[in-house]
Parts: C-alpha cells; structure tokens; sequence
C-alpha cells in the first residue's frame, strides 16, 4: 500500500469573493452574531453589502461584535434578545424594523450544547439545548415570516445545522433532536412558504474551530490529535471564511431557486463515519463522563 504523505489542496480564499453590492438595501437579521460562526458570517454579509443587524443574550459581547464590524466598513447594528422567548423575539423584530424599515432575511445561527452521556442527562439539560437550538429557531423564523407575509415581500431564512442532524450521534442527544426538528422546520416552511416568495434553506457546517463551541466539545485535546487527519477526507478543518462565502451566497439572488436544501460544509466528513462525537465511545467511559462534567460552564 502506497502512504500518502500530504494531500494537494487550495488554501481557503481570504479576500471577499462577492461584489460589495451584492446584498446591499437588504437588512439581515443574524442570531447569535456576537462571536464565533455567526459573527464570521455576518462579516461575509457586511462586505456584501448588506445591513446586518445581529442579536444575542450578552449586551455587552454584541456592542464589541457590532463595534468590530462597522471598524470593518460594514453596516451593523446590535440588539440583545434571548430566542428561546417568543415575546422577546417579536421586539426583536418590531426594533429591527423600527430601526432599518424592514427586514429581508434571517439567520438562524444561535445554538447551545455540551457533551453528556444519555443515562446521566437532566430534564434541564435536555430544555437548555432544544429551547435555544429549537424554539429559538421555531421562534424568530415565524416572527420574520410574518413579517416578510405582512409586506408581501420575498426573504430568505437560513438555518445553521450539522451533519449530525440526520444520523445522530453519541453523546449530544438534546442537540440531535433539536438541530433535526430545526431541518424538518427549514423543509416544512420551504413548501409552504414558497409561494410567498420566501426560501428556507440550511447549511451544515463539520468541524470549524470556535474558542466557545469547542471549549465544550473537546474534553481532551489528546482525544483528537489527529481528528482531521483521519476523519475529514480533505485533512483540515473549515475556515470561517468558507462558511461566510456559503452563507451570503444562499442569502442572495445569486440563489434565488434554492429552496428547502441543506447544503453540507464538513470536507466530506460525515460521509466517512456518521455521527461528530462518535469516536468517543472508544475511550473508558467514566474518564470520559469525568471529562465531560469538567467542561461545563461553573454556575
């Protein structure tokens, strides 16, 4: 057997790939914007053109994110929301539109989760993960929808996934099921909705590092020496800005029949064993659930 020694491959594209004006007069709303995936992805939209206001639970975090984007060039504003409350929400959308006129497309970005083996998981732990990843969704996509229906103007929703969402896997249960209800939300609302105009779609990303995200999904750093290697076919992890690109070409009329999809970004990872955390099951099982109870947030 022939060892292959490195793969040829292109570096990611750091430059803008889009036209400035790409998305401009379309006002974006972004969930979970403050930091990590969704703030990447709004500087993607930023550099479109658009006008991207992003939300969160932390004042404090998006006054940064939106302060970053506008030193950027881009066009941003910031409004805290928690998801999860669908009062909360419809303010949301009624200062946004306050704000900016309208709303023209959402991002469903927001997302919690933590690993857990199934036999030790909480009722609360299970309500924390699906409210925000879920309902979160559920929420802000109807209050937009309405919005868009009311105007009789097209849009676009754009939900953030993982391949996990339709093979399962080990040790995310609550994420699982939510990010799954999320997909069948995205495929539902792409039929019905689509006679007023409005895509649904979805993006599943693989592994693309994050300090939060990580932070909780990574007990142990010699657990994945290697991950990449062996499990992703092209032998690296995602760059934000790859991400970014898909995200503002599906937001745009550069896609207009593109409806109810879900578009996998992983380098071809799921394909080569199902499940994101599935390798775990190899190791001793109560260092693991030690590992695990570590990583969560101190309350």
């Amino acid at each position: 057997m022939t060892t292959v020694a490195s793969r040829p491959s292109r570096s990611p594209r750091q430059a803008p790939v889009f036209s400035k004006d790409l998305l401009e007069g379309q006002v974006i709303l972004v969930t979970g914007g403050g930091s990590g995936l969704g703030l990447s992805m709004s500087e993607g939209l930023c550099q479109a053109g658009a006008q991207v206001v992003i939300c969160g639970r932390s004042p404090e975090r998006l006054g940064q994110a939106a302060e970053k984007l506008r030193s950027l060039g881009g066009k941003a504003g910031a409004i805290p929301c928690d998801v999860r409350d669908a009062e909360q929400v419809a303010q949301l959308v009624a200062k946004t539109v306050e704000s900016y006129g309208k709303i023209d497309g959402l991002i469903n970005n927001a997302a919690g989760n933590f690993l857990c083996a199934a036999e030790d998981l909480s009722v609360g732990g299970f309500d924390a993960v699906v409210k925000i990843v879920l309902y979160g969704s559920v929420n802000t996509t109807l209050a937009v929808g309405r919005h868009l229906i009311a105007r009789g103007a097209p849009g676009s929703v754009l939900s953030i996934l993982t391949p996990y969402a339709w093979t399962g896997s080990a040790f995310v249960l609550p994420s699982s099921c939510a990010k799954a209800g999320v997909l069948a939300m995205t495929r539902s609302l792409a039929v019905e909705w689509g006679i007023y105009g409005i895509r649904c779609n979805a993006i599943a990303p693989g592994p693309f590092p994050t300090e939060g995200a990580w932070s909780r999904l990574v007990p142990d750093a010699a657990m994945i020496e290697g991950l990449a290697e062996q499990r992703v076919p092209m032998g690296r992890v995602g760059a934000h800005s790859e991400l970014a690109n898909l995200a503002v070409f599906l937001m745009s009329d550069a896609s207009p029949y593109q409806n109810g999809d879900c578009v996998t970004i992983d380098g071809g990872s799921w394909l080569s064993g199902a499940g994101e955390f599935s390798e775990y099951t190899r190791y001793d099982r109560e260092r693991l659930k030690t590992l695990f109870k570590a990583m969560r947030p101190k309350k």
